[in-house]
Formats: structure tokens, sequence, C-alpha cells
């Protein structure tokens, strides 16, 4: 793989606990057991799966203000934070209008994913460009939010998490033709992919597409993937 490829670990934070993603399902998410951290506490299993491979971004993603939308855990982003010394954030909290995210932007506490669910047209993504990364969302094939958002790449920012939620956790692999088909589409764009990867062999594959790293959680906790040599 490219030396600027970047394994992005992920934790999904619901009522102040991490808890383990699975297909998107997430009434049915439950609080994470890993062999990396003694509980689920965010800021240690932030701190182990950063430690595992050598992440230089953490991905979260705030459930409780995504799907009740509360306002973000701060109590918990500060302690992530605080855990990993050096690493960026990438917060997605459900954010939706521009006072709430230049709210949490003037916290210093990451750099906000405006996720394509939260929204009702384009004009936050299109407003804040490259100050936030874009999630562009779907689940079991259908695209979640407006589908300006998905069908023209002009609205998107620079950093684009292709989001696909149906594969996150059950072990099904990455979509490589998805992603290969947004490359060619907007191969300006740099994409990370999220749901599916298993471990090095999916890392290469999207590598070999160009896509610029990949969101990863359960192939970090179950020992698929640990830190490069």
């Amino acid at each position: 793989m490219a030396d600027g490829f970047e394994i992005i670990p992920v934790i999904d934070l619901r009522h102040g606990i991490v808890v383990r993603a699975r297909a998107g399902e997430r009434d049915t998410y439950a609080p994470i057991v890993t062999p990396l951290a003694k509980g689920s506490a965010p800021a240690e299993v932030a701190r182990a799966l950063v430690d595992a491979v050598g992440a230089r971004i953490l991905y979260v993603a705030d459930l409780d203000a995504i799907v009740d939308r509360t306002a973000p855990d701060l109590t918990s982003l500060a302690r992530i934070a605080d855990s990993c010394p050096g690493v960026s954030l990438w917060v997605d909290a459900g954010f939706a209008a521009a006072p709430g995210v230049a709210a949490f932007r003037g916290l210093g506490l990451g750099r906000p994913v405006i996720g394509s669910e939260s929204q009702a047209d384009a004009q936050l993504v299109r407003s804040l460009g490259d100050a936030a990364v874009f999630s562009l969302d779907t689940r079991g094939g259908e695209r979640l939010g407006p589908p300006s958002l998905h069908a023209e790449p002009g609205h998107w920012p620079r950093d684009v998490i292709v989001m696909t939620l149906g594969r996150i956790g059950v072990g099904g692999g990455p979509d490589v033709d998805r992603l290969a088909a947004l490359r060619t589409a907007s191969p300006q764009t740099r994409l990370y992919a999220a749901g599916g990867v298993r471990g090095p062999d999916d890392l290469r594959a999207l590598d070999g597409i160009g896509v610029a790293g990949a969101l990863v959680a359960t192939a970090i906790h179950d020992g698929s993937l640990g830190r490069r040599r």
C-alpha cells in the first residue's frame, strides 16, 4: 500500500460509552467488548485503537446526536481528545445547521463530519467546503439524504467518506465497485471507505483503486489489522 493510505479507527458513542456497530442497526448496538481495553470507556478504547494501528486520525460517531438529535457528547469527546494527543478527530454528531457546526469548531475538539443522512439539502456541505469531511451515507442500497448530494460531486469537499452502513461489522468486504465508480466520477476527491474492511487484503484492494484510506473498527478489535511494519 502507498505510504499515504490512512487506516482510520472508528468508535461509536452511545449514552457515554463505546458500542459495537453492526450492519447500521443502531438500536441493537451493545457495549463494546474488546481485547484491546478493559471496558467500554471512550478514552480507553480510543487510545487502544489508535495505538493498535498507529493512527493519525480517529473517527467518532456520536449516535445520540445522530439518532436522537441531542447536543454533542462534549464530555466524551474531550476525554478522547485528551487521551489521543496529536491525533486528529473526525466527528459526526448529526450536524445539520451552520450554527451548530460553528459552535463545535470553536471548541477545537475535531473536524466536523457532515453526514448526508442528516441533511435536508446541499447547503451546509457546500458552505463548509474543505473545513469539514462529507459522509456519503447508504444503507442496503438506499441513498440516505438529498439525492443531489449523491449525484453531484461538485457539492463535495476534498475528503469524502463513502459510508456503507449495511456492511459495517458483518465481514462482507468493502463495496469496491461503488468506490471505483465514485473514484471515476470524481478523481480529485479523496475517498475513504467505511464498512466491510476485513483485513490487509481489503486495504490493498482499496489502495489499488485509488482510495485514500479506510475507516475500520471490527478488524482492529479482532486482531486482523495491527500496526504496519
